[in-house]
């Protein structure tokens, strides 16, 4: 442990909302871990940002779809911060516009593998961490989910959106779950931001095309969102659990 200020790992932490969140909680006193899988460039240079305005950052790889990269990287964070204080679970993937009777098995299972299944186990082990019942001292877990959770992605990516509503009732269950151990769990759902996942998907002018259907009239920004997840995350939100925050201009 290089100090006490408190420790944030962010899943998919070296670009948009993510990275975001990284500036944001370096910042307000945050030693930030940014996860990251491939983008190694990205993320380095994100910690050197960090780090010139005299924080504390650290990149490290992790796929967070395979279990054995998500224990391996909160093995690395014990021994780098010997401590956790928040996990933001970001890292997310989105596929191309799709109706679903085109969408084929493999699609549909890393959707919910990386979607899903790996929020869950990053949750894992950071309540053996953070958990009073495990000698922890309790903590906060903020998972990103998205609007397209309760409005369904129809024509687009339904398997997107069901991955995002099973992260709303997962988080809603955990949250009951771990009261009791001091740690609390809060949904961050954002609306249409201006991100590059809308390129993944085949749709990178979206945030433009969506603004007339938003009802304050424009996409989000990704520094609006890093600014709920570091409320959820803070001691002003000390009695907000089992929350979803929805950052999506009305829609």
């Amino acid at each position: 442990m290089i100090d006490d200020r408190p420790v944030m790992l962010i899943t998919g932490g070296s670009r948009g909302i993510g990275a975001a969140t990284a500036r944001l909680a370096a910042s307000r006193g945050y030693a930030v871990a940014i996860n990251y899988r491939a983008e190694r460039e990205a993320a380095e240079r994100l910690v050197a940002e960090i780090e010139s305005k005299g924080a504390v950052a650290w990149a490290i790889q992790a796929d967070i779809g395979v279990e054995a990269e998500i224990e391996a990287m909160f093995a690395a964070l014990d021994a780098r911060f010997g401590r956790l204080d928040v996990l933001v679970n970001n890292a997310g993937i989105v596929d191309q516009v799709c109706r679903v009777e085109a969408m084929s098995f493999e699609r549909v299972e890393r959707m919910m593998r990386i979607n899903v299944a790996g929020p869950f186990i990053c949750a894992r082990e950071a309540i053996k961490r953070m958990a009073l019942q495990h000698g922890g001292k309790g903590g906060a877990i903020v998972n990103v989910s998205s609007a397209a959770a309760h409005r369904g992605g129809a024509n687009e990516y339904v398997d997107y959106a069901a991955s995002k509503g099973a992260i709303d009732t997962f988080s809603e269950g955990l949250a009951k779950e771990l009261a009791s151990d001091g740690i609390r769990v809060n949904v961050v759902r954002p609306g249409v931001i201006r991100t590059e996942i809308h390129a993944s998907g085949g749709r990178p002018d979206k945030p433009e095309q969506s603004a007339k259907g938003i009802p304050l009239g424009r996409a989000g920004e990704v520094e609006e969102i890093a600014g709920g997840i570091l409320w959820l995350a803070s001691s002003e939100a000390s009695f907000t659990t089992g929350a979803v925050l929805d950052i999506d201009g009305g829609v």
